[in-house]
Protein backbone atom coordinates (compact mmCIF):
# COMPACT_ATOMS: atom_id res chain seq x y z
CA UNK A 1 0.00 0.00 0.00
CA UNK A 2 2.89 2.35 0.68
CA UNK A 3 4.19 1.89 -2.84
CA UNK A 4 0.86 3.01 -4.23
CA UNK A 5 0.99 6.25 -2.21
CA UNK A 6 4.57 6.86 -3.35
CA UNK A 7 3.55 6.27 -6.97
CA UNK A 8 0.76 8.81 -6.70
CA UNK A 9 3.12 11.37 -5.17
CA UNK A 10 5.59 10.78 -7.99
CA UNK A 11 2.79 11.19 -10.51
CA UNK A 12 1.76 14.53 -9.06
CA UNK A 13 5.40 15.66 -9.10
CA UNK A 14 5.70 14.59 -12.73
CA UNK A 15 2.50 16.47 -13.57
CA UNK A 16 3.98 19.58 -11.98
CA UNK A 17 7.17 19.23 -14.00
CA UNK A 18 5.17 18.60 -17.15
CA UNK A 19 3.08 21.70 -16.48
CA UNK A 20 6.22 23.73 -15.88
CA UNK A 21 7.72 22.43 -19.13
CA UNK A 22 4.66 23.30 -21.20
CA UNK A 23 4.45 26.74 -19.57
CA UNK A 24 8.13 27.26 -20.47
CA UNK A 25 7.39 26.28 -24.08
CA UNK A 26 3.97 27.85 -24.66
CA UNK A 27 4.39 31.24 -22.96
CA UNK A 28 7.29 32.38 -25.22
CA UNK A 29 5.53 30.84 -28.22
CA UNK A 30 2.34 32.78 -27.49
CA UNK A 31 4.42 35.94 -26.90
CA UNK A 32 6.14 35.52 -30.28
CA UNK A 33 2.89 34.87 -32.13
CA UNK A 34 1.29 37.93 -30.52
CA UNK A 35 4.25 40.15 -31.42
CA UNK A 36 4.32 38.82 -34.99
CA UNK A 37 0.61 39.46 -35.50
CA UNK A 38 0.95 42.94 -33.98
CA UNK A 39 3.79 43.80 -36.37
CA UNK A 40 1.86 42.39 -39.34
CA UNK A 41 -1.19 44.48 -38.47
CA UNK A 42 0.98 47.59 -38.19
CA UNK A 43 2.58 46.77 -41.55
CA UNK A 44 -0.74 46.52 -43.40
CA UNK A 45 -2.33 49.62 -41.91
Amino acid sequence: MNTRVNTQEGGSSNKGLLLLFWAYVLIPLAWGVTNTLTQAIKLFQ
